[in-house]
């Protein structure tokens, strides 16, 4: 997803079925994982939200976070691509923020206490790109496969994601929250908010605001990994969206 602490980044490359090899269970569910539906990544990201919700503290409606992200909420609306959005605040200093496939949307109370309303919105929309360009379902079977790999019995081959013990689910979750993708989705995820933000009328300067905070909060060097695009560069692309009018 967008954040953890800086920016996560990688590759959301075609599955290695080499490196998978080890086990005729593990070889099927990376054969399942390639042949992911839709359907098959709302159902994964129902049960690791789920998960991920029982092992985080969640902000009341009533706290500060909670009223923060009902007028947060309120602007950037219900849906993604037709998919009912559900909004939640981890209380938690870690800077992070993710969507999945579901429409779940969780934002942590360690980024909002860094930025502005505005700025989280700006984030928000760049994790809703993902869902919507398609990136998080490419993301989700490499997710998928990768705990197979891990998974010492080879249980994801054989078992529907209801049906996942608590370890492998877990594990599961990690990987669906720090998805990886490439320098091109996040740069079409960050347009993505940039158009949303257009259409809705809403501060797009934020946007690159954002950006420039989390620069400075990684020393100058937020991007983890090479191939993820840095702070600097997605702030300039959005300053030079704003100012060539398009």
């Amino acid at each position: 997803m967008l954040l953890s602490v800086v920016l996560v980044a990688g590759s959301a490359s075609a599955l290695d079925l080499n490196k998978l090899v080890g086990s005729k269970d593990t070889v099927d569910s990376a054969v399942k994982a390639a042949t992911f539906s839709d359907a098959d990544a709302r159902a994964m990201a129902d049960a690791a939200c789920q998960e991920s919700d029982l092992g985080n503290r969640i902000a009341s409606d009533k706290s500060k976070y909670g009223k923060r992200l009902a007028v947060i909420s309120k602007k950037m609306g219900n849906e993604i691509n037709g998919i009912p959005v559900n909004y939640k605040v981890y209380e938690t200093n870690e800077v992070n923020a993710w969507a999945m496939a579901n429409g779940c949307i969780r934002v942590y109370s360690g980024l909002m206490d860094m930025m502005t309303d505005d700025e989280v919105i700006g984030v928000l929309g760049h994790e809703m790109g993902h869902v919507a360009l398609g990136h998080t379902k490419k993301a989700y079977q490499m997710a998928y496969a990768t705990a197979a790999a891990r998974s010492a019995a080879g249980t994801f081959g054989n078992k529907n994601i209801q049906e996942l013990s608590k370890s492998d689910l877990g594990l599961l979750t990690e990987n669906l929250i720090n998805a990886q993708f490439s320098q091109s989705q996040e740069l079409d995820a960050d347009n993505f908010s940039f158009d949303l933000l257009t259409k809705k009328n809403l501060n797009r300067e934020a946007l690159a605001s954002a950006f420039r905070k989390l620069e400075k909060l990684s020393g100058n060097d937020h991007s983890l990994m090479s191939s993820h695009p840095a702070s600097a560069d997605r702030a300039k692309n959005v300053e030079t969206r704003i100012a060539s009018g398009k």
